[in-house]
């Protein structure tokens, strides 16, 4: 699939807790705690995760919207896979961009990962997300059979 590019000098980490019932995956975002929220959760067969921006290990950004796509893939795809399911579980994606004139760069790495999958997904634009360097954020919902 061409995925989990320069992972080595590039590190994602999951790490799982069960709470409540449910299986949760962190990536060790800042955010994660000051917001109260899990980077993926499963519930039963289903498999939520939250929007993710495609900031890398050392906290900085790629310059370019298909660079950052890849690397939000990335980490979403490490996090369905802490929780027990594969890219092909994955039934939609959104899209977050801050500028929608760049899909065709968003369209490449994401046609790339789930070109065979095909998944339901929108691209939407918005202002600005959560970090100002973040160019896109993904969220991605997964079913596991």
């Amino acid at each position: 699939m061409g995925m989990l590019h320069d992972l080595m000098s590039n590190p994602i980490t999951i790490t799982t807790h069960e709470r409540f019932g449910r299986l949760t995956a962190s990536s060790g975002s800042k955010w994660e705690p000051r917001m109260g929220y899990s980077r993926a959760v499963r519930s039963g067969n289903v498999i939520a995760v939250t929007g993710t921006v495609g900031v890398n290990a050392d906290g900085t950004y790629a310059k370019s919207m298909g660079e950052q796509a890849q690397r939000s893939l990335d980490i979403i795809v490490e996090a369905i896979k802490a929780l027990g399911g594969k890219p092909e579980h994955v039934i939609r994606t959104r899209m977050f961009v801050t500028d929608v004139t760049q899909w065709e760069q968003v369209a490449a790495v994401h046609g790339k990962v789930f070109g065979e999958i095909r998944p339901a997904t929108s691209i939407v634009e918005v202002p600005r997300l959560i970090d100002g360097d973040a160019l896109i954020e993904i969220e991605a919902d997964a079913i596991v059979a």
